[in-house]
């Protein structure tokens, strides 16, 4: 634990950023898997899970939750796998 109050204050500030980022980025990442599995299965709703995956990812590239590179890199991915 820290002793100088800015880096207490801080310590306070990143707990609580990360416990409201953790579950932004982990509905990112299973909107991501559930797209990709419906892809695989030829599902009929593949295209509506990959619309809302791909939203879910930039939606997290612009809160700054994923790099921009790793949001385009996703998405691509997305995309290739669709086609």
């Amino acid at each position: 634990m820290p002793n100088i109050k800015s880096a207490i204050k801080r310590v306070a500030t990143n707990e609580t950023k990360n416990s409201l980022n953790a579950p932004k980025k982990a509905a990112m990442r299973t909107a991501v898997k559930r797209a990709e599995e419906a892809v695989a299965n030829n599902s009929e709703n593949a295209n509506d899970s990959v619309k809302a995956a791909i939203k879910a990812v930039e939606k997290a590239a612009s809160k700054g939750l994923i790099h921009k590179n790793t949001a385009a890199r996703k998405k691509s991915s997305l995309m290739k796998k669709q086609a």
